[in-house]
């Protein structure tokens, strides 16, 4: 135990530790906040496109050699966010086939790109750390820490300012509608930030995983608490505890980042699951 403490102790002395831990707890954060609302609305399918969407834009911006991907990767998963809403909404095409589309599309598209125009000696590594976050975080450049924090900051005010609004279509969004609330506007709203929290969590779980960032901490949370602030705040602690441990268990056991971090959340998860059957609160 005193070697392990020494081991991370050494660990800790490093620069990249210390920006993938601040940045961990920012995107952990923010991924929570909204994971209530989408898994009430059940729309937690979303996420899980939108991370097939991020992985098609970031192989584009890969072929092209930007230095600084986000600039591509964030405008095509937001617009591809209000796309799916919209062909869902008024199309012909239900929104989980335009979700199916547009995910699987953008996930087979990216990848047959970067076989045919990369110039990248080991596709098959690039491929496996995009989708799965094998070591991203612990090779962030200062621009990238600074351009995730801003960005987790501009998510938590924007959840802050629209709180009570997201809350009303959440559970009541026919009611809500009624009384003159502009509800698309808001589903947009939340349909953006989610893809804004899918860019930021690829950093730290890879396209693939992103979702269960936002997916877990919530059902873990329900499981216990019945409200819906309770279970947002509870969400927020569950997310960023797990990503903390998640991150300093890779790091002391040489695992990839982003299935450790995950594989953390399930066990939490079935922790959660027990204790609210027993009903220990």
């Amino acid at each position: 135990m005193t070697n392990v403490l020494h081991q991370l102790e050494i660990y800790l002395s490093y620069p990249f530790v210390k920006y993938a831990i601040v940045v961990t707890v920012f995107i952990a954060f923010c991924s929570s906040l909204l994971g209530v609302t989408l898994v009430l609305k059940r729309f937690s399918f979303i996420g899980d496109g939108l991370s097939h969407v991020a992985f098609g834009a970031v192989a584009i911006a890969t072929i092209m050699n930007l230095t600084n991907q986000f600039l591509l990767v964030a405008p095509i998963t937001i617009l591809s966010a209000v796309l799916i809403l919209r062909m869902g909404q008024n199309s012909g095409v239900k929104g989980d086939a335009a979700l199916a589309m547009v995910s699987v599309g953008a996930l087979a598209l990216g990848y047959l790109f970067l076989n045919i125009f990369s110039s990248s000696p080991n596709i098959s590594g690039d491929v496996c750390s995009t989708l799965f976050g094998s070591t991203a975080i612990l090779t962030l450049s200062k621009t990238q820490v600074y351009v995730s924090l801003i960005m987790s900051l501009i998510l938590i005010i924007i959840f802050v300012l629209f709180y009570h609004k997201i809350f009303s279509i959440t559970f009541d969004e026919t009611f809500t509608k009624a009384t003159g609330t502009k509800t698309g506007f808001y589903n947009t709203v939340i349909a953006i930030v989610t893809a804004m929290v899918i860019v930021l969590a690829m950093n730290l779980v890879g396209s693939l995983l992103a979702s269960a960032l936002i997916v877990f901490p919530a059902l873990s949370a329900m499981r216990i608490f019945k409200s819906f602030l309770s279970v947002t705040i509870c969400s927020a602690v569950f997310a960023v505890v797990g990503a903390l441990i998640g991150l300093i268990l890779a790091i002391l056991l040489e695992t990839p980042v982003g299935a450790t971090i995950v594989a953390v959340n399930i066990v939490l998860f079935i922790i959660f699951w027990v204790l609210g059957k027993i009903d220990i609160f």
